[in-house]
């Protein structure tokens, strides 16, 4: 069946309708990864986007239950040049179009991905329909008529209903190595030392299980939990999540925080970061195409090591806003953008992008490590 993509600029690329039949919108934007579609579908920072893969072919090696980051989909559509019909890895379960259908995601293949990704670096973020059943036009309408995600508080959305602790599967797995004579199995997890808060805005499970294997007990908490009620629980420490949306419409989230810095050591990732940027009174804006994908060079400038990181994100930190206790000790080596920051009168920082990774380097995973240390500290 033939599908379209419209952009709301009035561009259109033409190609096969994949997945769910019919028509969905969101805010387009590119991932430069070559593995992980099915990790980036589940991951609830993509809530209300259309996703393009640069890389020209999905699907390769199928679906399976493990790779999840969350209990559900959150991109609204899918857009790739190549699907591949037939997966072939000994973890696959299922087939990327039948994972598709199982979950009511609107796909579109054979797109020229390399057109729109230079199209979306040239023109900015924007929004887009895809649709098997809608003309180029009532498609381009669609898509004007879409909202924009400045202004969107999509964090109710995704964020856990009840406080709960995190008990899922954490252990590292070993590859099996035919020439050395390995034998894959889970290596142990040490003893949870520490009680952490975690704030849910959309959190990534590579998130809780790098916490986990960091030696950290963690209880994760509504995204509207009162300040007073974290402490309450007396944890040695907070954190702040990924998630969607627009990190300045979380005003009610930004009261919160700004009453525990100074009272327990804090950590933040992602929208945690730019979170934690409104928090200490600086400010957030949208980048003109966002970065999203496993190849992102970060520098640290502390100490001059460079990381190659994943990231995910369409808005950043405004350096120029922030106060004068606050360290911008990380950026991005592309655009020079803020990539961490820590304050120099209290235990909290913070990281634009994802050490957890999933999918990506794990160059940057000494950060959970870090958290350890600076609990130790103060304790």
């Amino acid at each position: 069946m033939e599908a379209l993509l419209a952009l709301e600029d009035g561009r259109v690329f033409r190609g096969i309708a994949f997945g769910k039949k019919g028509t969905t919108t969101g805010e387009i934007c590119f991932n430069t990864s070559m593995t992980g579609y099915q990790e980036i579908l589940t991951d609830p920072s993509y809530r209300g986007q259309i996703i393009t893969m640069t890389y020209p072919m999905q699907g390769n090696y199928g679906v399976n239950a493990a790779d999840a980051e969350s209990a559900s989909t959150h991109a609204t559509g899918f857009v790739v040049a190549e699907l591949s019909e037939l997966p072939s890895s000994w973890r696959s379960e299922q087939s990327l179009e039948d994972y598709f259908l199982d979950n009511g995601i609107v796909g579109i293949q054979e797109v020229d991905t390399r057109a729109v990704t230079k199209h979306l670096r040239s023109r900015g973020a924007m929004n887009a329909c895809i649709t098997s059943e809608l003309t180029e036009e009532e498609a381009i309408a669609k898509a004007k008529a879409t909202p924009s995600m400045a202004g969107q508080d999509l964090v109710q959305e995704v964020t856990t209903p009840e406080t709960y602790v995190w008990e899922g599967e954490s252990r590292n797995w070993t590859i099996p190595n035919e020439t050395s004579g390995q034998v894959g199995t889970y290596e142990e997890l040490p003893e949870a030392e520490y009680n952490i808060v975690a704030y849910d805005f959309g959190i990534k499970y590579n998130i809780l299980r790098r916490l986990r294997q960091a030696g950290f007990k963690v209880t994760l908490v509504n995204s509207r939990t009162s300040a007073e009620d974290v402490l309450a629980m007396n944890p040695d420490g907070i954190f702040l999540s990924n998630g969607p949306g627009d990190p300045a419409a979380l005003d009610y989230i930004h009261a919160e925080v700004r009453k525990l810095i100074g009272k327990k050591p804090i950590f933040g990732i992602c929208l945690g970061h730019q979170i934690l940027t409104h928090a200490v009174g600086g400010k957030t804006y949208k980048l003109k195409f966002g970065h999203r994908g496993g190849n992102q060079p970060v520098k640290d400038l502390r100490t001059g090591r460079i990381e190659i990181t994943a990231q995910n994100h369409g808005f950043a930190t405004d350096e120029s806003s922030l106060p004068a206790n606050a360290e911008v000790t990380h950026i991005n080596l592309n655009d020079k953008t803020v990539e961490g920051f820590r304050l120099t009168d209290a235990p909290v920082f913070s990281v634009q992008h994802h050490p957890e990774a999933a999918p990506g380097p794990y160059d940057s995973t000494h950060f959970f490590d870090e958290f350890v240390s600076m609990i130790k500290s103060v304790s």
